[in-house]
């Protein structure tokens, strides 16, 4: 009897794609203020950012692990994640996109929003 393997294909997503997932993954976990942006021609070390609130650390986060753990869940791999412990400003790098998970207050004392302001404002469906 011969076995049939079924090999599962990886979606190839573009970064573009990959943006809008993340802030869907952000805005499932109740994120606040989700925005995305285009950073292309703005630095060279990545494509967007996604960039969300949480009302707290605990849920900064919270939201942070979801985004984390419903990217692996498609297969994807999650290049860094910096901050989970503290919470006030959670990175997770998936390669051509970075996505910050703020907690508020931290959120206004970057200032990312308006650092970056040259950039894109990308508009995305919850």
């Amino acid at each position: 009897m011969q076995v049939k393997r079924t090999i599962k294909k990886k979606a190839v997503q573009t970064s573009l794609q990959i943006a809008k997932t993340a802030a869907k993954f952000a805005a499932d976990k109740k994120a606040e203020d989700i925005t995305v942006m285009d950073m292309r021609g703005v630095v060279n070390f990545c494509d967007f950012f996604v960039i969300a609130s949480g009302t707290s650390t605990r849920h900064a986060q919270a939201i942070a692990e979801g985004v984390v753990d419903d990217f692996k869940d498609l297969g994807t791999r999650i290049s860094r994640k910096e901050g989970m412990q503290q919470g006030v400003w959670v990175l997770v790098d998936l390669g051509s996109v970075v996505v910050h998970v703020f907690e508020k207050e931290t959120r206004e004392f970057y200032g990312l929003d308006h650092l970056w302001q040259d950039a894109k404002k990308v508009v995305w469906k919850r």
